[in-house]
């Protein structure tokens, strides 16, 4: 079983570490375009088996994408990241054509691979994975769901002070500052609605936060967060790999399911080794599906931007 990452910056590598460290796969190729640099990280990561017990093996490489020939999964976070100020819409142009470039030669050598998407902006960036790549739609997965419900999580744990395991919370939408829909309605502490612990003040709080959480982070740290969403990335790959059939919200391609057609967005999904295997229907009360269609129309607009661009 062979895993590969393109992109050994923050988040590929804190990837690769969290998957080594769960010995996911028999091999992980870590991939970037600067000489050595993929090698350097991957080495470093290796030089830690005998203190942290795993078996994986992890080979770092420049470029040489014959190295990533009979990947089951690959994770693709090259670009460039998001810096302050900058939003998700602003990266279309650049991050496009690398992403095309590279899915490309994915699909060159392994035909049969699942493609794990975490370069933003993340719904357009899967959009145009699946259309220049001519797989299967339940083979292309854009991440950013699973983190943004990972992070509503946090700050409903960080104000109910409680076990963050305990919670079920769930963000659908795209995954943007503006567009991502945390459902607080529909969560709950152990099988109890939140609502009977949060006042109304305070769920329209952890929704703000939970909503600027990335650009929190960017304006803290100076560039895009990686810990969370290298643990985000690593749980989508191990449940595909292991055949987990967990349920996370991800960016997939729907075809009227809720409402919406041609577009790739946030929603639940079963993730196992077909890739996300079905989509789950919500029950959305009419304030949720206005807010899901606004959110479509957001992500439309920067997919247009392909189009204008030539990239489609």
């Amino acid at each position: 079983m062979k895993v590969t990452i393109v992109g050994a910056g923050a988040v590929g590598a804190t990837t690769a570490d969290n998957l080594i460290r769960r010995n996911v796969a028999e091999e992980i190729i870590l991939l970037d375009i600067k000489e050595g640099f993929a090698e350097g990280k991957a080495q470093d990561m290796a030089q830690t088996a005998a203190l942290l017990g795993f078996e994986s093996k992890i080979k770092g490489v420049t470029n040489d994408y014959l190295s990533t020939a009979g990947s089951t999964v690959a994770v693709i976070t090259s670009g460039i990241p998001r810096k302050p100020g900058m939003t998700r819409e602003e990266l279309i142009g650049t991050n496009a054509n690398i992403v095309k470039s590279v899915v490309e030669n994915l699909v060159k050598h392994s035909p049969d691979i699942i493609i794990v998407i975490v370069s933003n902006p993340m719904d357009t960036m899967t959009y145009l994975a699946l259309k220049s790549s001519g797989l299967p739609k339940n083979r292309i997965i854009g991440m950013g769901g699973t983190l943004d419900s990972a992070r509503f999580k946090y700050q409903l744990s960080e104000k109910l002070n409680a076990s963050a395991a305990d919670l079920n919370a769930i963000v659908i939408g795209g995954h943007g500052d503006t567009t991502m829909i945390p459902l607080i309605k529909h969560s709950t502490w152990n099988s109890i609605p939140v609502s009977n612990f949060l006042t109304a003040e305070e769920q329209a709080e952890i929704v703000h936060k939970t909503m600027v959480g990335g650009a929190t982070l960017t304006s803290l740290i100076g560039t895009s967060a990686w810990y969370a969403p290298g643990a985000a990335t690593a749980a989508v790959v191990e449940s595909i790999v292991r055949d987990q059939g967990k349920l996370f919200t991800a960016s997939v391609y729907l075809e009227g399911e809720f409402g919406q057609e041609d577009i790739n967005l946030g929603v639940p999904v079963i993730i196992n080794k077909k890739g996300w295997d079905r989509i789950i229907p919500l029950q959305l009360d009419e304030e949720d599906k206005e807010k899901f269609s606004k959110s479509a129309d957001a992500v439309r607009a920067m997919n247009n931007v392909l189009k204008e661009i030539n990239a489609l």
